[in-house]
């Protein structure tokens, strides 16, 4: 085991000696964000075919090229303002950036000429390797380390895979009641011990199944869409995870939970073990998630897989089709159900006047398909 990952699991045991079990979502941001030795603050998450997992961006340029289409629409549509941004979230080692950026000038000059690419990163290492990636288009771009530390803007925030690997409380049914799942040391290493649930996890969870059911509490994501709505002024939040509604998160198929952990494209037995040297996971709960964005004055403008999501956007613009036809391996990774088409879903939250979108042509009654209705 790596020195700082050691150092790291030491840090936590002492944590647990001194204050007793933590709860499983400080142990996942100790893991994935600990300034010094967290899986992507340290920057040692792999990405891609010699990585841990694999993203649309990883598949090559096609995927910005084609949200690269969805965002110069929005700029369109919002009547082409002069003050128009795109803000990334998780935007890694600048991948994406890059090839949307390149996509804009390119094809789109006038919006290119106009945009603002700003991009929220709380880690050193990972906004150096952007900058280093992204010189090119250093006049373009602006950094901050957090939403809340965001100027207002206009325009539209982008997240791809984002939500997934923000903090989750585990909980677990006994005795028709549900328990927090804590985190503790023994001789034997990182172990889970239950507690009653509090209040505030409990939501608009049914009422506990039989016993032996697991599930995950993301209350990460409720603040960050609270924090991230009164930012936008007038346009789009678009973010693209994997997830369920709120029915379907907790169908009984999902009796064992979703949290994963991943290394090397395995998925490992136990999510607590080598902490800080792989990735951890959770689907998204995507009503609950709206019903908050709701409440914080967004309106929400789609929500559709990535197949129908990417297939609208190619149907409405047939010079992108054809660029995309011409990198038919990417385009099918993409879209494929088999592959990406239908684990990611895209989900679009508006505020003010906005247009319906080509992304969401072919998708549901969003609504229906959230269970809001």
């Amino acid at each position: 085991m790596p020195a700082e990952i050691s150092e790291l699991a030491s840090s936590i045991r002492k944590k647990i000696r001194r204050d007793g079990p933590v709860s499983f979502a400080w142990f996942m941001e100790q893991a994935l964000y600990h300034p010094a030795h967290g899986y992507y603050s340290s920057g040692r998450c792999a990405i891609g075919r010699h990585g841990d997992y694999f993203t649309s961006v990883s598949i090559g340029p096609l995927f910005g090229k084609l949200l690269a289409a969805q965002f110069a629409e929005i700029w369109e549509r919002l009547g082409r303002p002069n003050d128009f941004t795109i803000v990334e979230q998780g935007a890694h080692h600048g991948e994406f950036a890059d090839d949307t950026l390149a996509a804009l000038r390119e094809r789109w000059p006038k919006f290119f000429r106009t945009v603002r690419y700003r991009i929220v990163e709380p880690f050193s290492i990972l906004r150096q390797r952007q900058e280093d990636r992204l010189g090119p288009f250093a006049e373009k771009l602006e950094w901050v380390t957090a939403v809340e530390r965001m100027a207002p803007f206009c325009g539209v925030h982008f997240s791809n895979e984002l939500l997934d690997a923000m903090p989750v409380h585990l909980l677990i049914a006994a005795d028709g009641k549900w328990q927090e799942r804590f985190v503790d040391h023994t001789s034997s290493g990182f172990t889970f011990v239950e507690r009653p649930a509090e209040n505030r996890l409990l939501g608009k969870l049914p009422s506990a199944p039989e016993d032996g059911y697991k599930t995950e509490v993301n209350l990460a994501t409720l603040h960050w869409i609270e924090a991230l709505a009164p930012k936008l002024e007038h346009g789009l939040i678009l973010t693209a995870d994997y997830g369920f509604n709120r029915e379907a998160f907790y169908a009984p198929e999902r009796r064992a939970g979703t949290l994963q952990s991943y290394a090397a494209h395995r998925v490992l037995p136990t999510p607590l073990e080598e902490v800080g040297e792989h990735d951890l996971s959770a689907h998204v709960e995507w009503t609950s998630l709206v019903e908050r964005a709701e409440a914080a004055g967004l309106t929400i403008a789609g929500f559709t897989d990535q197949h129908h999501f990417l297939t609208g956007l190619l149907a409405g613009d047939p010079e992108l089709a054809t660029a995309a036809t011409k990198n038919n391996r990417a385009l099918q990774t993409l879209l494929h159900p088999e592959f990406l088409g239908m684990k990611f879903q895209f989900l679009g939250l508006t505020k003010g006047q906005v247009p319906p979108l080509s992304g969401f042509r072919f998708g549901r009654d969003p609504r229906h398909a959230l269970g809001l209705i």
